[in-house]
């Protein structure tokens, strides 16, 4: 067949074929290049992943499943940690869920001055140590300012109690919703909100109705992240909560006074806790994530790229 008419016929030409051959194989690596990576990477996920893991719940549950259970239901201690744990992430997502739709909402939709700066700020707790988070807030709200002794007199307590592990957790886990929010709205476009603005939708019917539907994975993506870090949140919430026992105790910082203590068995158990949130968490982020790479694809791109 000629060159003429196989371009004619739309088959591809001897010389596309001979020059194709040797750049499939020039980009293919070896077999034996494939597995060896390949068995790298799995020896090392599980090496640093996998043997801990097993080792928390080996150790949680070498005892007996009958004393796994009450190293976490018979001490009061434990259990207060639990149920100040359940109690600060949820509230602090609460926060973060207000906050992050609010000021992705605005750097998505406006563009004002000092844009960038709010940008960077919301990346702050990224670069902060969660200890100087901590730290920050007993600055502000601590005995030593005017606030804090304000506060004391009118008969609030901020340092020291339930309200400083959520204002420490809040900042730590701020940029989880607002940064998985950002890309959402940018990608989906204002388009149907100004389509449903003209068309006479009050602000909170434009909301619920059209933005909500549009950012309701990348939101929910977000949430299960913040609340992943929010439960295991550990410096910042060990500078500002005193770490009194059955009253500022969250389960991290429970696990480290176990183990300080020698009771291996119960530190154990109660990480086994933390560390199947984790599981249960990664596996909704996987459930998710397709979802949410669905979402900020630019409209009308299908997923071959055309």
């Amino acid at each position: 067949m000629s060159a003429e008419s196989a371009l004619a016929s739309g088959q591809p030409t001897p010389a596309a074929v001979f020059q194709a051959a040797p750049l499939r194989r020039a980009t293919r690596d070896p077999w034996y290049v494939r597995w060896t990576l390949i068995g790298l990477t799995l020896g090392i996920v599980g090496l640093l992943i996998g043997v801990p893991l097993a080792s928390v719940f080996a150790q949680a549950t070498a005892k007996g499943l009958g004393v796994y259970w009450n190293n976490l239901i018979a001490n009061s201690d434990t259990r207060h940690a639990i149920f100040l744990t359940m109690i600060v992430a949820p509230v602090a997502v609460a926060l973060n869920v207000v906050f992050g739709v609010a000021a992705a909402w605005s750097i998505a939709r406006f563009r004002f001055r000092g844009r960038g700066l709010l940008i960077t700020l919301i990346d702050l707790p990224f670069s902060v140590s969660p200890v100087v988070a901590g730290l920050m807030f007993v600055l502000i709200f601590g005995m030593q300012t005017e606030l804090g002794l304000w506060l004391r007199d009118h008969g609030y307590q901020v340092i020291f109690a339930p309200p400083a592990l959520v204002l420490a957790t809040a900042f730590v886990t701020f940029p989880f919703v607002a940064r998985e929010l950002i890309p959402v709205l940018e990608a989906v476009g204002p388009d149907e909100e100004l389509a449903a603005r003209s068309l006479g939708a009050s602000g909170w019917q434009l909301f619920w109705w059209i933005t909500v539907p549009n950012i309701k994975w990348g939101l929910l993506y977000g949430v299960i992240l913040c609340n992943a870090r929010a439960m295991g949140e550990f410096g910042a919430v060990y500078v500002v909560s005193g770490r009194i026992e059955g009253q500022t105790d969250t389960m991290p910082l429970r696990v480290q006074k176990l183990w300080e203590g020698s009771d291996n068995p119960a530190a154990f158990a109660l990480a086994s806790v933390l560390t199947m949130l984790a599981l249960v968490t990664l596996l909704l982020k996987v459930l998710i994530e397709p979802k949410v790479r669905a979402d900020t694809e630019p409209a009308g791109k299908n997923a071959d790229g055309e």
